[in-house]
């Protein structure tokens, strides 16, 4: 479990030996390609540090699919309102590939406040990190075209366009595939 030790480590401002007590918790499991993590209404009762692989995170709308987002090597995925406010699940959650993770489930995730000290302030922190992330995503769609949200995803991630189909980026980016095809022939 080092890399998930060494992930925590740099994630979280705990104390090594808190950060080995917090990693024991998780357990590793791996998904086939095709395979939910979470279908939508079902409940999600863990919260996942991926590996290696990638997730979907996606919506069908009016008969299409809308990819909100794929989460990848070195993120950490759940369905938030599943996992902390006990409600069904949103979105679906499949794998593209063979995923592997590391997941900590919800009644041992429940039990952190009394193993690890500190842990609201811990998670506190966390959410922050994803909220903060959630902005600026939000905050790309209203400022930039879609060949700078392009560049940007492409700077952030750019092992996700030559993994991931190239339908799923555009969608998650909020354009066509012919743009994301005009938009990397000009790259």
């Amino acid at each position: 479990m080092t890399e998930l030790t060494n992930f925590i480590q740099a994630y979280f401002p705990i104390p090594l030996n808190q950060v080995e007590t917090l990693a024991s918790y998780f357990k590793y499991k791996t998904l086939d390609k095709g395979d939910f993590f979470l279908k939508s209404g079902s409940y999600c009762n863990e919260l996942s540090f991926i590996l290696d692989g990638h997730l979907r995170i996606f919506e069908t709308v009016e008969g299409r699919e809308v990819t909100q987002w794929i989460s990848s090597r070195g993120d950490f995925i759940t369905d938030i309102a599943s996992l902390v406010f006990d409600q069904p699940g949103r979105r679906n959650i499949q794998a593209l590939k063979s995923v592997e993770l590391y997941s900590i489930y919800k009644e041992d995730y429940d039990r952190l406040p009394l193993i690890i000290p500190h842990w609201e302030r811990i998670e506190k922190q966390f959410l922050a990190k994803c909220f903060l992330t959630l902005e600026d995503r939000i905050f790309s769609f209203l400022s930039m075209d879609s060949a700078q949200r392009f560049q940007q995803m492409f700077a952030y991630k750019p092992e996700l366009f030559n993994e991931v189909p190239l339908h799923y980026l555009a969608s998650m980016l909020g354009m066509t595939p012919e743009t994301l095809s005009r938009i990397r022939s000009k790259v």
